[in-house]
């Protein structure tokens, strides 16, 4: 970042991530300023007479009073332009793999490279012609960013005139490739590049009530919890609950255009296992690597903890851009507890007044400033559409809920898929707790399913989550008096409830098939499972063998059926229900 002024501030305090300076009075809050000579990135975020509080987002070793503080006159922004899409960058958007190159492992402090490459030419398709009357968001042309990815170059936000040149071919992002006469009769100049700041939402021409299920191939989220797109969700869960994992296969199969993974505090390791395995993925939509459309931010726990406050923000406003040009685009915010942290720390350092387990008193609104960024939106100059869906998870010390991260998030959020220990330690993935789980976006999206995909789609879902309420409440007798106290009907419920946990909840996220289910296969497995109850029941009443039921070779059947090509779905099904009739007429033909 370029020095605006000469006037420079001096240090005064070094507390750890926070700088106090004194001689600020010509500087506002949330100004960027270099500090030292080594030029380190802060952040101004409190303002006492001439006394600024800073907080630095790079290790303040070396720092010491007396040393001074430049200012930009600029707020913490990140560059949005062709370049985004499969690069890795840190909480204030310097790329990693350039800096790599450049310094080899170790970020030096104060570096400054350029944030996306100014040499790369992209081929720049004219999409206005000259003439034309332009205002914000309206489409100048298209580059091919990515084989997955066409960049729109949009007129910046409040920009409105005549454009008066246009250019055709290949640009760097810093080179005018149109020109616009504003009202005023002001000549704009106007490059590939655009900056905005991070703490500010990008405008949009109106939201939209989320009507549209953004589809996941999760049985368990796609059946029973639901998020919409542009909705929100958390994904609370202790150690080892394998919130990680959910966020992969989300991030894979998710009904999303562009994913925005964002490591906020997480382990080193975990973060490494990340960046090794996002390249090696394959995006089922295309055939081609999944980095072809996603953007990583890694800000790993030993990093700075300023910046991971900052990249929360940084990874919000990339995905606004690529929304305002008509992406769906999936945000993966892991984990906004590290995050908090981040608040808590620095909030002490400021000596503030502590909330709840020291947290600040301003918590709950921090939260909601970011979850509130999501949302389905018409797009500015057009007749696009775009979302950005919010899926935050949460690491709760020990797995418990209850502490105030998971609280104010739980008051802000739509979907809640509570992660359960005890799931996970008997090796049933996901692991997300279908009793303690919910969706408010429940009945707007059965509705849509059931209109566009499948007409009894809710219906099935419904009555197999009553199954497994009324499966726990039997459970509850069966401990205590044991299972020869229940009727058939009781013993059938609680053998289909087997059945829906094992053979439709359970998945595997590594395996080729089971990893993701379309929604066809998902209802085509449940009328199995339905079909198969609905003979018990009839066998029931006609006082056949409880025993033999059980143990009929086509409940295997329907158990594989998640592994079948989802080309061969229809004919396996029919094939299974064609046995489920055999096989029960057999039994009622016996005596």
């Amino acid at each position: 970042m370029a020095i605006k002024n000469e006037n420079y501030g001096l240090v005064s305090k070094v507390s750890g991530p926070l700088i106090v300076a004194k001689n600020m009075r010509n500087v506002h809050v949330y100004d960027v300023v270099l500090i030292g000579e080594k030029k380190l990135i802060g952040e101004i975020i409190e303002l006492r007479d001439d006394l600024a509080s800073i907080q630095v987002y790079e290790d303040t070793a070396g720092i010491g009073a007396g040393d001074k503080v430049y200012f930009t006159n600029e707020s913490l922004s990140v560059e949005l332009a062709p370049g985004l899409i499969e690069n890795i960058f840190d909480g204030i958007q310097r790329p990693l793999e350039a800096i790599q190159e450049l310094c080899g492992d170790v970020i030096p402090p104060g570096i400054d490279v350029p944030r996306l490459d100014r040499e790369r030419q992209w081929d720049f398709k004219a999409v206005a012609k000259v003439g034309d009357f332009v205002s914000s968001g309206e489409i100048l042309g298209t580059v091919d960013e990515t084989t997955a990815v066409n960049h729109m170059i949009m007129v910046p936000p409040n920009i409105k005139g005549t454009l008066t040149w246009l250019k055709e071919g290949k640009a760097t992002i810093i080179e005018t490739i149109a020109k616009i006469q504003t009202e005023d009769g002001t000549e704009l100049e106007l490059p590939m590049l655009q900056k905005w700041s991070v703490r500010k939402k990008r405008p949009s021409a109106g939201k939209i009530t989320p009507f549209k299920p953004m589809l996941t191939g999760i049985r368990i989220v796609d059946t029973f919890f639901p998020i919409a797109m542009g909705g929100i969700a958390a994904i609370p869960g202790p150690f080892g609950s394998g919130k990680t994992v959910v966020q992969h296969m989300l991030a894979k199969y998710a009904d999303a255009d562009i994913i925005v993974y964002i490591g906020c505090g997480e382990r080193g390791n975990e973060m490494t296992d990340v960046l090794r395995e996002f390249p090696e993925l394959i995006d089922p939509k295309t055939g081609n690597p999944l980095m072809k459309r996603t953007i990583l931010i890694a800000n790993t726990s030993n990093m700075p903890v300023a910046a991971r406050e900052a990249s929360i923000y940084t990874g919000i406003t990339i995905a606004e851009y690529y929304r305002d040009m008509g992406y769906k685009v999936a945000i993966m915010a892991d984990s906004t507890s590290r995050w908090a942290e981040a608040l808590r720390e620095m909030s002490s350092r400021l000596e503030e007044m502590p909330g709840e387990e020291g947290y600040p008193a301003y918590l709950s609104s921090k939260l909601a400033e970011f979850y509130e960024r999501a949302g389905y939106v018409k797009c500015l100059g057009g007749t696009r559409e775009g979302s950005v869906t919010i899926i935050g998870a949460v690491s709760p010390p020990g797995g418990d809920t209850s502490e105030p991260v998971s609280q104010a998030t739980l008051r802000i959020v739509k979907v809640f898929w509570g992660l359960s220990y005890h799931l996970a330690h008997r090796r049933h993935f996901p692991a997300i707790d279908w009793l303690r789980s919910y969706s408010l976006y429940n009945d707007v999206i059965y509705e849509f399913i059931d209109k566009e995909f499948e007409p009894d789609w809710s219906k099935n879902a419904v009555r197999m989550m009553e199954l497994l309420q009324e499966e726990n409440s039997l459970q509850e007798i069966v401990r205590l008096v044991g299972m020869d106290s229940l009727s058939l009907n009781n013993r059938a419920k609680l053998l289909v409830a087997q059945m829906v946990r094992e053979d439709y909840l359970h998945q595997d996220a590594f395996h080729d098939v089971d990893s993701h289910t379309s929604i066809h296969k998902q209802y085509l497995l449940s009328k199995l499972i339905f079909s198969f109850y609905d003979h018990m029941l009839e066998a029931i009443l006609e006082n056949k063998d409880y025993q033999k039921m059980m143990s009929l070779p086509v409940r295997e059947k329907i158990g594989r059926f998640k592994f079948v090509e989802e080309t061969e779905v229809d004919d396996e099904y029919y094939n299974i229900l064609h046995t489920i009739d055999e096989e029960f007429l057999e039994l009622k033909s016996e005596g």
